[in-house]
């Protein structure tokens, strides 16, 4: 069966989105994942289909109600985690994309306005998951990122298996620079190493600039690694991207 995505959301025309191109688009051609968004408007109350209502205890914006909500999750399919992704939520990590890739799918609540009725998201157990600390007018957009994410790991869909382990947080580090032909480009060429062919001081030299870069541009990731190759751990990876 295809790995299933099911986003939650008042705008149901945003999918698949960018996600119908490249890729992603062709292993939705090819069925590898299906697209199954949930249209949270019909769902809503009333004449008008209202989904939303004043916030308890005063404040700015509207609110998503949870019986709304509630309605529109019991039409997911079983057996999917229900994520609502919220600037509150826990940061999104690769290992919490490699393990939601693994299973048979994922849907994706996506909150308007303030937010989502705090009964509802406990009631349903959903993991609350931000994919920034930036603050976006919907989920939309974050639940396009996070299935990209995930659908770019599935069997078939990449070329290369390899590309998925030396890219940027696979090993707990940020990506090592690339360069291409032509080996000197307005005065600027290609690290020698790189032109060597030893396989071994390429791998030395990669391992050193994703350090560095890990290092100077996130300390908290480096701070992480660090502590887990101090400790021996085997995957630096799995011990900074522990949710």
């Amino acid at each position: 069966m295809s790995w299933r995505a099911v986003p939650i959301t008042l705008f149901p025309e945003m999918f698949p989105g960018p996600l119908g191109f490249s890729l992603a688009g062709r292993a939705l051609r090819e069925g590898l994942w299906a697209c199954e968004p949930v249209d949270l408007r019909r769902f809503g109350l009333g004449r008008h289909r209202s989904v939303d209502d004043a916030p308890f205890g005063g404040g700015a914006g509207m609110v998503l109600r949870p019986d709304v909500v509630d309605a529109a999750c019991a039409a997911v399919p079983e057996g999917l985690p229900l994520i609502c992704l919220s600037a509150r939520g826990r940061p999104l990590t690769q290992r919490r994309v490699r393990d939601l890739a693994a299973g048979p799918g994922v849907a994706l609540l996506c909150g308007r306005f303030e937010g989502v009725d705090q009964r509802v998201i406990e009631a349903r157990g959903m993991e609350e998951i931000s994919v920034s600390d930036v603050v976006l007018s919907g989920g939309e957009p974050a639940a396009i990122l996070l299935l990209d994410a995930c659908i770019r790991l599935l069997p078939g869909v990449m070329g290369a298996a390899e590309s998925a382990e030396e890219e940027s947080f696979s090993a707990g580090l940020l990506e090592y620079p690339h360069y291409t032909r032509p080996a000197e480009w307005q005065g600027r060429a290609v690290p020698e190493v790189l032109l060597s062919g030893h396989h071994g001081q390429v791998a030395a030299w990669r391992r050193a600039q994703a350090e560095a870069a890990t290092r100077e541009r996130r300390p908290d990731l480096w701070a992480r690694y660090a502590a887990a190759r101090a400790a021996g751990l085997p995957r630096a990876a799995d011990a900074a991207y522990t949710d």
